[in-house]
């Protein structure tokens, strides 16, 4: 197999560009570097094309690697012949390799291993010969042993060759996955008191069409005790499939032995380990799907827009132990730490309102993010009253994470003198500042924005989501000077060697140069060329130095400066724009020698210097007064926040106790088949009341 071009033809890209990603790779270039600093080597792949071509290239290296080792294996036996040595270079998935290397396999002790060490193989051959003349007592007699034990036996032998054909098992897979169903049932008492799985009590789908959640679901059903999930296929037509293949000559008196046998390798071999493939299979493809949900939904909530220049108050519900609150500064300081007791059982409410007003007045307080856990719709009801009249608005933001945060050795470091839930209540409230950068704090995992992320392979899931952040940490670019440890980790190249130089540089001094970090103890010349693109100064000697222009082309900057009769100092003019807006791209880069890429990003640098991409999406939905399920009405056109993004639907925040959802079906008037086409977390929409449900206080919403 060629890897470079099989590479190529699956993702849809040319040999020369998988080239240069896998040279750059094998030169430890990051994928954030590689996507934004060498487009012209790979045609300006993204990050996520440039990281399939490092996993696809992987597999297929493992793939060839087990090939060489099961032609090796089966050579050293000596059975190796040449149909069959193609027939394994020519496979395409690992699964196939194990099939055609099956019937050479160290066999463990089973019943044809018994039956061959009695000397009963030769029977067996002459049974698949499939005589004409004699007769079973005969054929069988001569072995030391009664003849029906001397058949039963050879039998077994014959199972086990049916249960090696590597072309049948492939078949028959292919048969049962495109043909067959999935079943589950309640198993017999168990007990699923809140009928988390009642739709999965009698449920049949089929297992070519399956969507993955409902397969991650019967999986947890099942693994819980209380569902039983089996295939459900045409068993006849499958021994068909057999007999078809085996009995040459059906006039034969051995062909009941051997239907016998065929059967016996279904029942005992083949359908079992067929069944078990499949069902490893849709879990295995459910997972990388619940997988790709939640990565799309983590990106999203990480590049939200953040609330700048604003003081915050975080509000950290709760009933018994109290409400927290942080006053924070634009900057995301801590002013003052106070609680208040508004709900059961204590009821305080005048204390609780004069503490919060005397807060709001004495620091000019904009907004108040109010945590989404225990307490916090009677939260948000006591704090819309009590802001009436008052220049400030709130929000409620997702805590997902916040008490993991709160509690870790990063947070007891920052703050060692508070309680777990005052460090929470800084958390919400820096959430809403810079979500990024307070969330990069916690273990992805934590955070909540996907489904069944405790049911998926969580060594894949803990791996796409570290890859999900260091791509938008990259994107976005880090202000070094205001960097920590947390988001630090997440940029190009830095090692946590290179970030404790860093960091014991800013004890003493700002960072004023760009240069100055390369000549930092433990910055290797690779680790400066990879991360320095995505370290930002913005208040430091050179203005280049606060975009994403890499180092290595600031010559390049000045030339094309130079020639255009433009200078620095007057970057942020309507003529230095405008004559930047009026290049023709390719023809400046011939004159200059250079490639289109590099040009084009830096004249887009120049033009918004150190722009924070999440400055273009639209500004976080605030409120003033709170809703109630009795103010609704069907039909009722309302703005909500997208908070989670799922296989069947999207929630969204009204400003009701739970979120509202909207199903699949009333996202779109065209068929679509996932949810993310056309909404995403994060996102501020505009939706209508489809169905309300007071009893359940469950509301139906719809986009369309």
């Amino acid at each position: 197999m060629n890897i470079i071009a099989t590479l190529a033809e699956e993702l849809n890209v040319k040999t020369n560009q998988v080239e240069a990603v896998l040279k750059l790779l094998s030169e430890d270039c990051t994928i954030p570097f590689i996507a934004r600093y060498r487009k012209e080597m790979t045609g300006a792949l993204d990050e996520e094309q440039i990281a399939r071509i490092a996993e696809q290239y992987k597999y297929l290296c493992n793939l060839e690697k087990r090939k060489e080792d099961v032609i090796r294996l089966i050579a050293e036996k000596d059975m190796l012949t040449p149909e069959l040595e193609s027939q394994i270079k020519n496979c395409t998935k690992l699964i196939e390799v194990e099939d055609l290397y099956r019937p050479f396999k160290e066999k463990k002790k089973t019943k044809a291993t018994e039956a061959i060490k009695m000397g009963l193989e030769p029977l067996a051959k002459k049974i698949m010969a499939f005589p004409k003349n004699g007769n079973i007592d005969s054929l069988a007699s001569g072995y030391n042993m009664p003849v029906a034990e001397a058949v039963l036996n050879a039998s077994y032998i014959i199972s086990e060759w049916v249960s090696d054909n590597a072309y049948m098992r492939q078949r028959v897979r292919n048969f049962i996955f495109n043909t067959g169903s999935i079943k589950a049932k309640k198993k017999k008492n168990s007990v699923d008191e809140k009928k988390v799985y009642e739709m999965y009590y009698d449920f049949t789908d089929r297992i070519k069409y399956i969507k993955h959640y409902r397969v991650l679901a019967l999986n947890r059903g099942e693994k819980e005790g209380i569902i039983t999930v089996n295939l459900d296929f045409d068993n006849e037509k499958v021994l068909e499939m057999y007999k078809e293949k085996y009995l040459k000559d059906k006039d034969s008196f051995v062909c009941p032995i051997v239907v016998d046998a065929i059967n016996d390798a279904l029942k005992r071999l083949i359908l079992p380990s067929i069944e078990r493939e499949i069902r490893a299979m849709l879990t295995e493809n459910s997972s990388a799907e619940a997988i790709k949900t939640f990565k799309e939904n983590l990106g999203k909530l990480l590049i939200t827009k953040p609330i700048r220049n604003k003081t915050v108050l975080g509000f950290d519900p709760a009933f018994r132990t109290g409400c927290k609150l942080a006053v924070l500064n634009p900057y995301g300081e801590v002013l003052e730490i106070a609680t208040i007791y508004p709900h059961e059982p204590h009821n305080k409410k005048a204390e609780a309102a004069k503490i919060l007003r005397e807060l709001i007045t004495k620091y000019h307080i904009d907004i108040i993010a109010i945590g989404n856990g225990t307490a916090s719709r009677e939260s948000e009801m006591f704090v819309s009253k009590v802001i009436k009249g008052l220049p400030v608005k709130y929000n409620i933001v997702s805590e997902a994470g916040a008490s993991v945060y709160s509690a870790s050795k990063l947070a007891i470091a920052e703050f060692p003198d508070l309680t777990v839930e005052k460090r929470s209540a800084i958390s919400i409230g820096r959430r809403i500042q810079d979500p990024l950068s307070e969330l990069v704090k916690i273990d992805p995992k934590s955070i909540g924005v996907g489904e069944y992320q405790h049911d998926v392979n969580q060594t894949n899931l803990s791996e796409a989501l570290d890859f999900t952040v260091q791509k938008i940490v990259n994107e976005v670019g880090v202000n070094i000077n205001t960097a920590s440890d947390s988001i630090l980790k997440y940029v190009s190249g830095l090692t946590k060697k290179a970030i404790e130089t860093i960091q014991n540089f800013k004890k003493s001094q700002a960072f004023k140069d760009r240069m100055e970090i390369k000549n930092l103890k433990g910055i290797t010349p690779k680790i400066y060329e990879q991360c320095i693109g995505f370290l930002r100064i913005n208040d430091g000697n050179n203005i280049l130095d606060r975009t994403k222009i890499h180092l290595e082309s600031y010559p390049l900057t000045y030339e094309l400066l130079k020639k255009l009769d433009l200078n620095l100092t007057d970057i942020d003019t309507l003529e230095f724009k405008q004559t930047l807006k009026e290049i023709n791209v390719e023809k400046i880069s011939t004159e200059l020698h250079a490639d289109v890429y590099t040009i084009q990003d830096i004249i887009q640098e120049l033009l918004n210097p150190g722009l924070d991409p999440r400055d273009n999406l639209p500004d976080v939905l605030l409120k003033s007064d709170v809703l109630t399920i009795d103010d609704l009405k069907e039909g009722m056109e309302l703005q909500g926040t997208v908070r989670n993004v799922v296989s069947f639907g999207a929630f969204v925040d009204i400003g009701l106790k739970n979120d509202g959802l909207i199903h699949i079906s009333k996202l779109s008037q065209e068929y679509i088949a996932n949810p993310l086409e056309v909404i995403h977390v994060g996102d501020i929409i505009t939706c209508y009341v489809d169905k309300i449900d007071k009893e359940k206080a469950k509301v139906n919403l719809r986009l369309i």
